[in-house]
């Protein structure tokens, strides 16, 4: 695995690589990478000839200071998995490789940056936005791939790849579980053994939904999730919606092809997010 920290190398090399005729393939991470990171990998590896990871704990998307310096950071760890999952290429810049003091950015994404994550979360897609831009600048893949985890990220970075007319293929890559059904996640560490008990609720909750889904109307769902969700031990819900899955908003009807749960909760000091696609 070549391993990379200067934008411009990493760009002359993947273009050599590009002129030759070979396909690329990119995910990008914040690091303190599971198995759902590499599961990325491996799909990518199914598209492309060559997969690029790139590692970069970006501070414009973080609203709390404090949160992103207890970021976990575990890169000695991280290149030994991606070594053993075989990615040809690592990116890993600095902040000064990627942002110079002057520089702004905005960009207008409808309502995707107001709802859910953007509402908690005020500012925090543009700077997912500013830095995916960045990377895809850099990078020039053919495919990228994203998790399904975050899929209001993935909403919002498709919205921008339209907007912005960039030639890259997204890929939604499904959500990796723990054995007892907990999305995977570089937070998961944080949770303390009772927390992480607790955390269970969520995964439980979206399989009520997908068990009702068939006899019951949208809106007893929610009415019954949520309940169900603030009587959870330990739990301190944030959202619980179903969304239309391709326009990102608010439905209670069944009427279209993909509707999509989702739910946000704080588990102890730990934020966690969860979904699952309903057909």
């Amino acid at each position: 695995m070549k391993i990379f920290n200067s934008r411009q190398a990493v760009h002359n090399y993947l273009n050599e690589l590009r002129a030759s005729g070979k396909s690329i393939g990119f995910v990008p991470t914040m690091g303190a990478l599971h198995d759902g990171h590499l599961s990325m990998i491996k799909l990518a590896k199914q598209k492309a000839d060559v997969i690029v990871c790139s590692i970069f704990v970006n501070p414009t998307q973080f609203n709390d200071k404090k949160d992103l310096e207890n970021y976990p950071r575990p890169v000695e760890d991280d290149i030994r998995k991606l070594e053993k999952v075989k990615c040809h290429v690592l990116f890993i810049p600095t902040v000064n490789e990627m942002y110079n003091s002057a520089e702004k950015w905005t960009i207008e994404l409808g309502n995707l940056d107001k709802i859910l994550e953007g509402k908690i979360r005020p500012g925090h897609y543009q700077g997912v936005t500013q830095i995916v831009k960045k990377l895809f600048d850099t990078i020039n893949p053919h495919y990228a791939f994203f998790g399904q985890k975050d899929y209001q990220q993935f909403m919002v970075i498709s919205y921008m790849v339209k907007k912005l007319f960039v030639k890259i293929k997204l890929v939604l890559c499904p959500i990796i579980r723990e054995t007892d059904g907990l999305a995977m996640s570089s937070r998961n560490i944080y949770l303390s053994p009772n927390d992480r008990k607790n955390a269970l609720a969520l995964f439980k909750a979206l399989n009520k939904v997908k068990e009702h889904f068939k006899t019951k109307a949208i809106l007893q769902i929610k009415k019954e999730v949520e309940s169900y969700l603030k009587a959870a031990p330990g739990i301190e819900i944030e959202y619980f919606e179903i969304f239309n899955a391709n326009s990102f908003a608010v439905t209670s009807s069944k009427r279209p092809a993909s509707l999509i749960a989702l739910v946000a909760a704080k588990v102890g000091s730990i934020r966690i997010i969860d979904n699952m696609i309903l057909k």
